[in-house]
Order: structure tokens, then sequence, then C-alpha cells
């Protein structure tokens, strides 16, 4: 197959793109700068200079591939918009072909809220972070159109071999020697999945474009934050006792985000694993961790 990526040097996308090549799909990915076209052509990938907030400059080529797959946010105040500006292009352009192209989308595990005690499933209602709220309208928007077959991914938090993910700034600080700066609470739980295992469930997807809907993606269902830092902590033998800040603190001094890491949260994918047969291969988060401790120490 074809594939058209969106956001193919980022944490998700480099593993979804690896995935894709892996499955021998010819991929043809978005890149802005010279540094994210070496990245994807080491990576076998084509790259298609340009940028997400200026769909209209690749739109038209992105719907004419078997499958789109979007992994991409600028992460700044206007990221909102510049999605909505593209999956709008992406839809528009859609609707001059004569088969509707394949879209996965991605959305994310803090469009749930806080579940608590709950497991969420796809058929929760969404209480979304207001700052990620526009994932909600988006997804519903591009599984109306009727020129796209559309499954939305709700990945948990996505942790990564390369370079942490969501575990990143535990990873920094451990290898540091310093302590672990947690937001929130000890006991606050993230669902969890590997990017690896998480790029093999867009890629499934992908290849089964008569599943559209919603799909989360997700390894161990919840895992506390404490339990997080107590084995980070102990493999790099850095101070046990984490630094606890208030949720008010994290926001104030990162931003509106900073309240996603302090949601607690359970999330189940057995739709997934009904409709593709999809198991990780990763479902302990501590199985990669001496492989990550060699590779900060080199």
């Amino acid at each position: 197959m074809q594939v058209f990526v969106l956001g193919g040097t980022g944490t998700i996308g480099t593993a979804i793109v690896a995935e894709l090549v892996n499955r021998n799909h010819q991929v043809l990915a978005l890149s802005r700068s010279k540094k994210s076209d070496e990245l994807l052509t080491s990576a076998g990938a084509t790259p298609f200079r340009g940028s997400l907030a200026k769909p209209d400059n690749w739109a038209d080529v992105a719907v004419s591939y078997d499958a789109v797959i979007q992994a991409a946010a600028t992460f700044c105040d206007d990221m909102g918009d510049v999605d909505a500006k593209a999956m709008k292009a992406l839809a528009q352009a859609s609707e001059a072909r004569t088969e509707p192209t394949r879209l996965i989308y991605t959305g994310g595990c803090w469009l749930y809220g806080r579940t608590g005690d709950e497991i969420a499933m796809e058929d929760r209602p969404f209480d979304p972070l207001p700052s990620f709220s526009w994932m909600v309208t988006h997804s519903q928007m591009l599984l109306d159109a009727p020129k796209l077959r559309t499954a939305v991914v709700h990945p948990a938090m996505v942790y990564d071999m390369r370079d942490g993910g969501v575990f990143h700034r535990f990873l920094s600080a451990a290898n540091a020697g310093q302590r672990i700066e947690i937001w929130g609470s000890e006991a606050t739980r993230w669902p969890l999945i590997e990017s690896s295992d998480l790029a093999r469930v867009y890629c499934d997807l992908v290849e089964r474009s008569d599943l559209v809907g919603y799909f989360n993606a997700v390894a161990e269902e919840g895992v506390t934050v404490g339990r997080i830092v107590s084995v980070i902590s102990e493999a790099f033998g850095s101070p046990a006792e984490p630094i606890i800040r208030t949720e008010e603190d994290a926001v104030k001094e990162n931003g509106a985000w900073a309240k996603g890491p302090t949601l607690d949260q359970q999330m189940s994918a057995r739709k997934l694993q009904s409709a593709i047969d999809w198991l990780p291969q990763i479902r302990n988060f501590e199985e990669p961790m001496s492989q990550w401790i060699a590779d900060l120490q080199i």
C-alpha cells in the first residue's frame, strides 16, 4: 500500500513509519526541514516537503494515496486551529476522489478525563481537557466525511525506548541522579503502551479499511505513577523519594497541557483486540528498562 504520514518524525510517527516500511508499504511523509528529510530517508520513507499549517500544498497528494495517517501536532497554542485547517483540507480534497480514502486519526486518552476506578471503553462519554477538546470535534467531522473511511485511535500514555516518550522527564532526572518530580499524586494511574506496539495498531488499522470508529490502544490498563517512578529510581540508583508538585503548580509552570499527567485514568483495548486480534508485545513497562539504562549511560 501507499501511505501518506503526517508527523512521521515524532515519537508515535517514527514508530509508525518503521512499522510501515517493515511491512513493505510505500511511505510518503510530510517534512518541514532538512533534518526531517534525513530522518525519514534513513527510515526508508520518502519525505514530502511542506507544513501541517499549509495543507493546500499536500492535501491532494495525501488523499491520492491508499491511506493517510495523522499523528502530527504542533504543541503550540494554535495546534487546534492548525489541525482543523489540515483535516478540513483532507476532507475537502477527498471529495474529488472516486473511492474513499482510508484515514487514521490520533485522539488520546486525555479525552476521557478522569476515570478513577472505572475503565474507559470506546462508548464512554468524552470529558476532554479544554486545551484538547478540539480533538473530539475534529474526530467527529472526519468520521462524518463521506469520502473518508476514518478510524480514530486513542493511545494510552506512550513510552518509547528512543526518547522515553511519556517517561522522558522521569528518565532524565534519574539519569542525572536527581529526585523525580511527580505532578499531582503518586496514586494517579496511567494507562500505558510502548510505541512499537502502538505502531502495530496504526498499521493493522491501515490494512483493515472496513474498520471505522473509535479504538483505544493500551497495553496496561492503569499503572500508578508512584510505581513507575519507583521502578525508574531503583533502576538508576537515583534518590527514591519523589518531589510532589500540585496540579496547580505544574499547570502554572508548564501550561494547560500539564493537567493531563495528573488525570487518574484506566482504559481498555478490548474492542481493538477483538477487531484485529491485536495483543501488545510489551505488557509490562519494566521489561525494556535495562535497555533504556544501557542506552542512556553510553
